[in-house]
């Protein structure tokens, strides 16, 4: 269907305020059973999702993360395993920080993308790293977005997929790599009154997630070509 016979209808995807591309009639337009989606109207980025994951109205959805498990112990750190909101970006009083690492090869150029959610006001990181393994970059991505806070006294949270930064840093895990990265993470962290770190599900629409994917995805494509350039 041309673009110029397509609108764009509110909806709610998995909690989160998205726009639904529907026929001049508001029919959604569906391919292989699936409808198209933003979630921000100027922005390119769109994605395809089965009709019956939209709602209409607003309910209240949590996301199953896995089997509950306990955390580490350290005194200002809150971990959720099990049941995290979804987004939190609405929330006035906290903090939110999406972030992700991404790499080309494993070690190969890597880069980090992340997003702070505070109130009405966002701020994007995309950067290069150099050369690092996948899981270097997403501890430094966690890094780097805790070292743009300058009130620490505020609530934290952090969402990150990676099971690996979640279990080196709010589940105990030890690691024979990276020794010096995570603890300076851990270091980090102890200066914030409070920080709750939540895994979520990579590449499953949760916008803070994808916005996070596709800074740290760029960081690593502007790397090679700066590097193809020299």
């Amino acid at each position: 269907m041309k673009e110029n016979k397509q609108t764009w209808k509110r909806m709610y995807f998995k909690g989160k305020k998205v726009w639904m591309a529907t026929d001049i009639d508001g029919k959604p337009i569906l391919k292989n059973r699936k409808v198209r989606i933003k979630y921000q109207l100027d922005k390119n980025h769109e994605y395809w999702v089965y009709e019956k994951g939209l709602e209409t109205t607003d309910p209240i959805q949590l996301e199953t993360i896995g089997p509950n498990r306990e955390p580490c112990g350290e005194k200002n750190i809150t971990s959720r395993p099990g049941r995290a909101p979804l987004e939190d970006k609405a929330t006035k009083a906290a903090i939110s920080i999406f972030t992700d690492g991404a790499c080309s090869g494993n070690p190969g150029p890597s880069g980090i993308g992340a997003i702070l959610y505070f109130g009405e006001h966002e701020k994007e990181i995309s950067r290069h790293i150099g050369i690092a393994t996948n899981n270097i970059a997403e501890l430094e991505a966690i890094k780097t977005g805790l070292l743009e806070i300058k009130n620490r006294k505020l609530p934290v949270k952090i969402f990150t997929d990676s099971s690996y930064a979640y279990g080196v840093l709010s589940l105990g895990w030890k690691t024979r790599k990276n020794i010096d990265l995570v603890r300076s993470i851990k270091k980090l962290i102890s200066t914030f009154s409070e920080l709750t770190i939540f895994k979520v599900k990579g590449h499953a629409g949760l916008e803070g997630n994808e916005i996070a994917n596709r800074l740290a995805t760029q960081a690593v494509l502007k790397g090679n070509k700066k590097k193809a350039q020299q």
